[in-house]
């Protein structure tokens, strides 16, 4: 394993005009090598800038590789004990940070993570006691946002629930599909249809038969740009919403203007200005995690401010206070989860999603 150390200094005081800088050492794990090593560094990139645009105290960052991989990560949490870190910023893969939490823990060190969703990892907080907070969405969010946003905006039409047999598809369908149920509401149709066909005709025609106005798919953009296809080519006016599955790109069928989305902001299209100037002063590319990482430097740095001047542990205050950061204002719940779900509505323009107010 590769284990790589950066240390930045910067010389300024305290706003109050203390006579020197609070000195701040902080890990930061991220995959630098191997498969995931382009998310890895969009992420220590934007760690690296958001440490030299704070210029307030000095900020020193331990990197470590973790690889993706429980070793690695287990490893980068030794590396970061040894180094006597105060809080670690990072982990994208969940094989990595769950191997390094035991050994944080025991040193008291918590961890804020921009990238790993799964679900266990705070829902199991009562028993781990690990101090994990995170930036990311917790798996489920995505769901839950369907399940809402649809509902409030579906419940006096016609609606048609189907999903392409998969994991992903099947989760968001069967939640939104429970939660109708709940408020009382029964879509008009319901289905598991065959996936990457050239054609969805068959599809499109029991829906209109079923007298659909609206659906949501739970399936990938390629199925969904189809389905919208051949609901034009018969004429049928078919309101279409799928999930975040919508952003990828490849399908060779364009998608139709007026798709809506259920998904995440791009980093990007929300970063404040300030952050956005700083990645560009360091030539940095704001994509991927290079945002996400440069909030997740941020919210590290107050903590430890705030921890310092009110003499209480890091993580005590990470649980009760709020952050404001590239990304906006952030404060976690009791799991350690984000407190707001950051999924949106968007409509499709023909050229990008756009968020609807």
């Amino acid at each position: 394993m590769r284990l790589a150390s950066l240390f930045l200094f910067m010389a300024a005081g305290f706003a109050s005009g203390a006579a020197h800088a609070l000195e701040m050492r902080i890990g930061l794990s991220a995959p630098l090598t191997e498969t995931a090593e382009r998310l890895g560094q969009q992420l220590r990139q934007g760690a690296e800038a958001a440490a030299s645009a704070i210029g307030q105290h000095d900020v020193s960052l331990a990197v470590a590789d973790d690889r993706c991989s429980a070793e690695a990560g287990a490893a980068a949490a030794r590396q970061f004990v040894e180094q006597r870190v105060s809080v670690v910023i990072g982990f994208l893969c969940t094989e990595s940070i769950e191997a390094a939490l035991p050994i944080l823990k025991d040193a008291g060190i918590p961890v804020i993570t921009p990238g790993v969703r799964t679900n266990s990892l705070t829902d199991n907080r009562e028993r781990t006691g690990w101090p994990v907070y995170r930036l990311a969405p917790r798996a489920d969010q995505e769901e839950k946002a369907v399940a809402e946003i649809v509902i409030d905006r579906w419940r006096n039409q016609h609606f048609a629930i189907i999903d392409d047999g998969t994991i992903y598809g099947r989760n968001l369908a069967e939640n939104l599909r429970a939660a109708a149920e709940l408020q009382g509401l029964k879509p008009v149709f319901i289905d598991t249809y065959r996936p990457q066909l050239d054609n969805q005709i068959g599809l499109v025609g029991r829906l209109r038969r079923a007298g659909a106005t609206h659906v949501f798919v739970g399936g990938d953009r390629s199925d969904i740009a189809i389905i919208a296809r051949d609901a034009a080519s018969l004429d049928y006016e078919l309101a279409i919403a799928g999930g975040e599955a919508l952003r990828a790109e490849g399908n060779s069928v364009p998608l139709a203007r007026g798709v809506l989305m259920i998904g995440l902001p791009l980093p990007a299209e929300i970063a404040s200005e300030d952050a956005l100037q700083a990645l560009e002063a360091a030539n940095i590319v704001p994509d991927g995690y290079a945002i996400p990482g440069y909030a997740a430097l941020q919210v590290a740095v107050a903590a430890l401010e705030q921890a310092e001047t009110e003499n209480r542990p890091v993580a005590e205050i990470l649980s009760s206070s709020e952050f404001e950061t590239a990304l906006g204002p952030v404060n976690f719940d009791e799991k350690g989860d984000p407190a707001q779900n950051p999924y949106r509505l968007f409509r499709f323009d023909g050229a990008e999603f756009m968020e609807v107010q």
